[in-house]
């Protein structure tokens, strides 16, 4: 068995296994290939086998409402929504959502997650920022009065904070995670008229601690906000707020350089509006220009998960979870390789905002790429929009309208839903034989963002953009390593579902 750390003559690091890590949702490996100081290739695992969709195969559609949520105790609500989606899509057209029910939806999903942002920023991400390490840095005693683990400033507010915004999924779902309100045609549950002034006053109370901690402007100023000369007016004269000291932290540290991938981006189209279209766009985002997105185009590669069927690419319709454990099998993970037209695409929030064609998160793309930087101003620009959005659904509310339409399930069905949760796009493809579940397949944001390599020996996102990251001397957990890890907000127990 090779020793878990291995150096070369001088001392210096070759290869590094780093993890378990902490803070972050699930069991994470990254081993790491190290020359001259930097990474020079990376190898992300998720070490633990879960199985949901072969849970599923079987069953009533109907009880993928209640067995999905349970993939995950933070994305439950993301999950909820792709497979109600996705039965939805097999009862075919039908009556459609009533407008109440499109608009609880999206203030369920919403709420859960921006919470996830909330605390990626807050418990997972800046509390590395407040370790002993960064102690000479002028921007130090700020960071670790704030953010040091359990103890912050800004930790504990963010909590409390967190814990107010639950509400609106326990007045609307009945409680979370796990709510088994979301439906095929809308949600289950009625608001009357003092359950939607309760509604205003959560979100209202929830608008004052961003503005007042975190951005220390209002929402509209953060989203308005166009360009890279608009941000750096921000970071040296800008209100202050955690927001002016995560740039200020940044710019110090160089983080708009560090951990780019390819610059290739998907989304599914987050808050479906009741007009049509979605308040963040689904398509593509690719060599510069922006596509349709064709779930069609979607398969998984095996080669290097420990899954049966590894000399081939599987669509979802025609994919297969069946683990392998041959100890001489070269695969590394239990996360497949999802790609689309054959090519690896990050997912999430800055792919959001690019494939909405935000200016601010375009304008940081083209000058440096989708780096840490990038993807932690997207997480906190879609904050302040989506909080701005969830007040006027939650204004247009009916308490006398409709909130829900049922339909039929034919004994026969393909359909795919497809959603937006916290860290990038959600589907579940589905198939229905006789009356039941003959095939349930699901990709998960991280599994698009910490996929192995593919049939073609390409890197997943995550694995190439640790290539370059430094290492310093003695570093066995290299702080650039954590910083670009955390800049994707991994939920691995979603990965390998």
């Amino acid at each position: 068995m090779e020793p878990k750390n291995a150096e070369a003559k001088d001392g210096a690091p070759t290869r590094l296994i780093v993890g378990p890590f902490n803070r972050v949702e699930g069991d994470l490996e990254v081993r790491l290939e190290v020359a001259d100081g930097a990474v020079a290739a990376a190898y992300v695992n998720a070490p633990l086998f879960r199985g949901f969709e072969r849970i599923l195969e079987g069953r009533a559609p109907g009880d993928a409402l209640v067995v999905a949520p349970r993939i995950c105790g933070i994305c439950s609500v993301s999950q909820s929504h792709a497979a109600a989606l996705a039965l939805a899509a097999a009862q075919g057209p039908g009556a459609g959502m009533p407008v109440n029910g499109l608009l609880a939806t999206n203030l369920m999903t919403a709420t859960e997650n921006v919470a996830d942002h909330l605390t990626h920023f807050h418990l997972f991400f800046m509390p590395d920022f407040a370790r002993a390490p960064y102690a000479g840095r002028p921007w130090f005693a700020a960071a670790e009065a704030r953010f040091k683990a359990a103890t912050g400033s800004a930790v504990r507010a963010a909590i409390a904070a967190r814990a107010e915004l639950f509400h609106v999924l326990g007045l609307m779902g009945g409680k979370w995670p796990h709510t088994l309100t979301l439906r095929p045609g809308g949600v289950a549950r009625a608001l009357d008229g003092r359950d939607r002034v309760r509604l205003m006053a959560i979100l209202a109370a929830f608008r004052r601690f961003l503005e007042t901690s975190l951005f220390g402007a209002r929402l509209e100023a953060v989203a308005e906000l166009a360009g890279t000369d608009d941000l750096e007016r921000w970071r040296t004269a800008g209100p202050p707020g955690d927001f002016r000291l995560f740039m200020e932290i940044a710019a110090d540290l160089g983080l708009e350089r560090l951990g780019r991938a390819y610059d290739r981006f998907l989304s599914h189209g987050a808050y479906p509006l009741p007009g049509g279209g979605h308040l963040y766009a689904r398509g593509t985002v690719a060599d510069g220009r922006s596509a349709p997105f064709d779930p069609a185009a979607v398969a998984e590669h095996h080669r290097y998960s420990r899954m049966a069927g590894q000399d081939r690419p599987h669509p979802p319709f025609a994919g297969s979870t069946e683990p392998i454990g041959d100890p001489d099998d070269d695969g590394y993970t239990w996360c497949k390789a999802p790609r689309l037209d054959g090519r690896p695409y990050e997912t999430g929030a800055v792919a959001r905002q690019m494939t909405d064609g935000h200016p601010l998160v375009r304008a940081l793309v083209a000058r440096d790429g989708a780096g840490v930087t990038a993807r932690v101003v997207a997480r906190l620009l879609e904050l302040a929009r989506t909080t701005v959005a969830m007040e006027g659904w939650a204004r247009t509310l009916d308490p006398a309208g409709p909130w829900c339409s049922e339909g039929a399930l034919p004994d026969t069905a393909r359909a795919v839903g497809l959603t937006e949760a916290a860290r990038g796009a959600l589907g579940h493809w589905l198939r229905i034989e006789r009356g039941r579940i003959a095939g349930y397949q699901i990709i998960a944001p991280t599994t698009w963002n910490f996929s192995p390599r593919d049939l073609n020996g390409v890197p997943g996102p995550l694995e190439a953009a640790l290539v370059g990251a430094p290492v310093h001397p003695g570093e066995t957990t290299p702080l650039a390593v954590q910083h670009v890890v955390r800049s994707f907000d991994p939920c691995m127990v979603c990965t390998v579902h």
